[in-house]
């Protein structure tokens, strides 16, 4: 049973769990403005992998950050142990609520559970019964929005913007990777967008991660500037809020445009974008989504790339691309 609310004036240390990528983060972002309005004086604190959760830091989302990895299955005591590895983040102090913006599964309550919160908000679980019902077919943002606002919270979609550039650079950045093979659309098709775009006159940068460094080579050999490994969360940030389009895939990058309104054309598969596509400013994003019927549902895990992303040919990528940049 979830412990009794104290009165919010007595709440002094609100601790959310967020422990995934940095998508993740960002359709999480909402939700934790809405428990800074909820709790104004609280100490909120981000339990996440410590780059995504550091940088939300220093964007003021949030106060400080616990080092939390829950790409794997949460151990019982990983938070318990994390807090006792850095005790200048808790500062001694005890969790008046704890929030899960993780999932609803038993992991996460039970990670959550060993802080012994005085306070949990969570979906309804085995762990948490008395949580709101868990919608497997709502949307990511509006899920966490609605588990803050049934606390009594204030937050929407509008939430997900953290900066927006007045003075975009005209560079359009393409990032092709992503953290599973089905939802990489293939590195040939990728390297004929950039081929095109550059014969267009467009100043194209690559972008990705250090492990990505042979497939950025690959997609920006006819002259685009390849930046794999070279960008940490913040210099990504600035490029891409800079930028005059980003192209890419279901990836955390998708949300990093979402986040500074930056225009975008996104490859969607194998899920569907009605669970993790753009939540504002639909008219500054094209989303390209082939699915044959709408009870399409493909491996978001899964090692070969998906037929539904497949399905989205290059003329189709820079059709969007015209379209959107020309509505710029």
């Amino acid at each position: 049973m979830t412990a009794p609310a104290r009165a919010h004036g007595d709440v002094r240390t609100v601790l959310a769990l967020r422990a995934l990528g940095l998508g993740d983060a960002l359709t999480g972002v909402p939700a934790l403005r809405g428990l800074r309005r909820l709790w104004p004086d609280a100490r909120l604190v981000l339990a996440a992998p410590e780059d995504v959760g550091s940088w939300l830091a220093g964007l003021g989302v949030v106060d400080a950050v616990l080092p939390a990895h829950g790409l794997a299955p949460l151990a019982p005591d990983a938070l318990v142990a994390s807090a006792a590895e850095h005790p200048e983040v808790m500062g001694g102090r005890a969790v008046d609520v704890a929030v899960n913006l993780h999932g609803n599964g038993t992991a996460s309550a039970v990670a959550l559970a060993a802080l012994e919160p005085a306070r949990v908000l969570a979906f309804a679980s085995a762990v948490h019964p008395d949580g709101p019902a868990w919608r497997d077919d709502e949307h990511e943002v509006l899920r966490w929005c609605r588990l803050v606002q049934e606390a009594g919270g204030t937050c929407g979609p509008d939430d997900l913007v953290l900066r927006e550039d007045d003075d975009r650079t005209g560079v359009v950045v393409v990032h092709p990777g992503a953290a599973s093979g089905s939802r990489r659309w293939p590195a040939e098709r990728w390297a004929r967008v950039v081929a095109a775009l550059r014969a267009q006159g467009r100043d194209v940068v690559v972008t990705g991660s250090p492990d990505e460094r042979g497939l950025c080579s690959a997609v920006a050999r006819d002259g685009a500037r390849d930046l794999a490994g070279a960008l940490d969360l913040p210099e990504l940030t600035d490029l891409v809020a800079g930028a005059a389009l980003l192209l890419c895939g279901d990836t955390g990058v998708a949300h990093l445009a979402t986040a500074t309104r930056t225009p975008s054309v996104l490859l969607f598969g194998p899920t569907p974008p009605q669970g993790w596509g753009p939540a504002v400013d639909a008219d500054r994003h094209a989303v390209l989504w082939r699915a044959p019927d709408g009870s399409y549902r493909g491996d978001p895990h899964g090692a070969q790339v998906d037929p539904v992303l497949a399905a989205t040919g290059v003329d189709d990528v820079l059709a969007a691309a015209g379209r959107v940049l020309g509505a710029a």
